[in-house]
């Protein structure tokens, strides 16, 4: 056979070979899902993140007509479920909730992390975002986020930070560059410890998320001097935004979505991400995520996928800037 015939054949057999495979990969999107779908959720059961999985998995099964089982995998930060995901097949059967801990300020922290936000996975949505509440001890006399700045440069062996992850030491850290206040990290294990430190006086201040603050911040126990973003919380509509603040900057948002391995077929994928921002988008999901202090999402896959990349970079500067350097 000449290499001109040859070329011919092999042409020919891959051009069956496409003819055989894009009706199978058709087929196969038409009929899915056909089972359960697992959804990994990469932290504790209990938590935020794994109650949005279960609230907007329950409808999003409803619409696909499969249930989604939740499975609980917490260690390291959420990195290792995270990676198992991209391990697994990717044929939609596998979804993660990631949230941006785990995603954007992971893949900005960790220089030799296993996986990335937006090569490993298709950003399918956002389920919520959140902004981060600026509190201190009840008894401080600080009004003001300027006034607690000027207040720590006189008293920087005082000024002290809580702060349980990555996600909590950039927000804090870019608060001190924007502000001009100095601040030591104090390590601690959850969000509640770091709230308690400041409610005891152990620490100067902390940058929240808003489960753990704002029952103490409604009981008079802490003092909450801002919330980060140029908008106010509707869960604390007299604390002021940073951006009102002259702090636009510190405008950092933590947020959870749904994630699915790259590689996933392109219609699955669409499926998918239909279901879930349906399901989200649903009337009673939406008030029930409202009641948790968060604003429900629903973006599409494209303008998650460009909200995670933008997030990326900007704590890579934070990150630069402060001279920080985190443990894979």
């Amino acid at each position: 056979m000449t290499m001109m015939r040859l070329g011919r054949a092999l042409l020919g057999g891959f051009a069956l070979l496409a003819a055989a495979v894009v009706p199978a990969l058709a087929q196969d999107a038409a009929s899915f899902p056909n089972k359960p779908i697992r959804v990994i959720v990469p932290f504790a059961a209990g938590g935020g993140n794994d109650i949005f999985a279960r609230l907007v998995g329950q409808k999003a099964g409803e619409i696909l007509g499969q249930p989604f089982i939740i499975e609980n995998r917490p260690a390291a930060g959420g990195r290792p479920a995270a990676e198992f995901v991209t391990h697994q097949p990717a044929d939609g059967y596998t979804l993660f909730v990631g949230a941006s801990g785990v995603m954007s300020v992971a893949a900005a922290a960790y220089p030799n992390l296993a996986y990335h936000p937006t090569k490993s996975f298709i950003p399918l949505t956002m389920i919520a975002n959140f902004p981060l509440i600026f509190v201190v001890p009840a008894d401080h006399p600080a009004k003001s986020v300027k006034e607690l700045a000027e207040w720590a440069k006189k008293n920087p062996d005082k000024s002290n930070y809580a702060a349980t992850s990555p996600a909590f030491i950039i927000s804090s850290e870019l608060l001190k560059l924007k502000t001009g206040m100095p601040g030591t990290m104090i390590p601690y294990k959850s969000s509640n410890e770091m709230v308690l430190s400041v409610m005891q006086g152990q620490t100067l201040f902390a940058l929240s998320d808003g489960p753990p603050a704002v029952p103490q911040i409604k009981a008079g126990k802490v003092k909450a001097l801002a919330v980060t973003g140029s908008q106010r919380s509707d869960e604390l509509p007299d604390v002021p935004s940073m951006g009102e603040q002259g702090f636009p900057e510190v405008n950092t948002q933590l947020w959870s979505g749904f994630f699915v391995a790259a590689g996933t077929p392109p219609a699955i994928a669409a499926k998918l991400e239909d279901a879930l921002r349906r399901a989200i988008q649903d009337p009673e999901v939406n008030k029930k995520l409202k009641a948790m202090a968060v604003s429900p999402g629903g973006t599409s896959s494209a303008e998650f996928r460009a909200m995670i990349d933008k997030d990326i970079q900007g704590y890579l500067a934070v990150i630069k800037a402060a001279n920080l350097k985190f443990d894979n």
